[in-house]
């Protein structure tokens, strides 16, 4: 799920500002749900940095490439309505699961499961050069909107242009030290669950059920249906999936320590560093997930920019809800 920015947290920079930094499209009305029929119909496995990554891969192999995240509890199939319209406007679409989804797997079994914002960061650039991709246009949700923020921010002439769902998202630690407001603590309830035993053992047990409760919180007006939900909840069963989200959330709140090999990145992003590459943010008007306020993060992009906001009740999962509007963003910033 995704965590507020220090701005972001705050929320006390001016609507006005916000309004000059950028433009507010007039709400889009998106298609209804998909179904869970549809599917990828096949994997690949390639040994990218510390992982061996199963990702997706749609349309034509010299075509500009696309590369689509996803976030928790989710998996590819996040993109599985988005990646044809992409491949059909002639883009090479790259869809990862991430480290702890899916066929992902590490190649070591003495890495840490390391769920830090760097470390996944870092995965996405290993697996670019391994697919030899110099730049793509980064698009993702949640975790995987957190991971293309992180790219296009610090690795910007490896970014051709980025749609991050719920703007900018990187994660300042020492923010997160100072506390919320009771209303915004309690929209973080499993943050604080998984940050203890019982809950990692309870996340263990029952994460199927964990996955669709934050599916429903996350998205109240989503009708997915069985289908569609089992079909991603699978990629849940990876053997290392418990232990990355654990990490994940226990490091955000300083529960838990990461590793020295990614400090240099993280160090560079607690400066909050600007987004210069074109941009365009997504909201639905729905969410009910913790996110900002888009008025919060608008002065962070300092290239060209655009903030879409959703109508049609459209929640956290913003692509699989609303495909059709994902896929027109994802294409309209890679022609800038």
């Amino acid at each position: 799920m995704t965590d507020p920015t220090p701005s972001g947290r705050r929320h006390f920079v001016a609507l006005a500002a916000a309004l000059a930094a950028t433009r507010f499209a007039a709400p889009v009305t998106a298609q209804p749900s998909r179904t869970g029929s549809a599917s990828f119909e096949r994997l690949k496995q390639i040994d990218a940095g510390l992982l061996q990554v199963g990702y997706a891969e749609v349309g034509p192999s010299d075509g500009p490439p696309v590369l689509l995240l996803h976030g928790w509890p989710y998996d590819i199939h996040t993109y599985v309505d988005v990646a044809p319209i992409l491949a059909g406007a002639g883009h090479r679409v790259i869809v990862p699961y991430l480290r702890g989804y899916g066929s992902t797997r590490f190649r070591s079994d003495q890495t840490l499961r390391n769920g830090q914002q760097a470390a996944f960061a870092a995965d996405v650039i290993a697996l670019m050069d391994a697919l030899g991709i110099q730049q793509a246009t980064v698009a993702g949700c949640d975790w995987g909107a957190r991971t293309a923020c992180i790219l296009a921010a610090l690795w910007p002439e490896r970014c051709k242009a980025l749609v991050s769902v719920s703007g900018y998202l990187l994660v300042n630690r020492e923010a997160n030290r100072q506390p919320l407001p009771p209303k915004g603590e309690l929209s973080w309830w499993y943050q604080f669950y998984l940050a203890t035993e019982r809950g990692q053992a309870g996340y263990e047990k029952y994460r199927s059920d964990f996955a669709r409760l934050i599916w429903q919180q996350a998205s109240p007006q989503w009708r997915f249906d069985e289908a569609t939900f089992q079909r991603s909840a699978a990629a849940l069963d990876n053997p290392d999936h418990v232990a990355i989200a654990v990490h994940n959330y226990r490091w955000r709140i300083g529960a838990a320590e990461g590793e020295a090999r990614y400090d240099a990145i993280e160090s560079r992003i607690a400066a909050a560093p600007n987004i210069a590459v074109p941009t365009i943010t997504m909201e639905g008007d729905a969410n009910g997930a913790p996110h900002p306020a888009p008025a919060s993060y608008a002065r962070k992009f300092v290239g060209r920019y655009e903030h879409r906001q959703l109508g049609s009740v459209i929640g956290h999962n913003l692509p699989q809800e609303a495909p059709e509007a994902f896929a027109k963003a994802v294409i309209d910033v890679s022609r800038i």
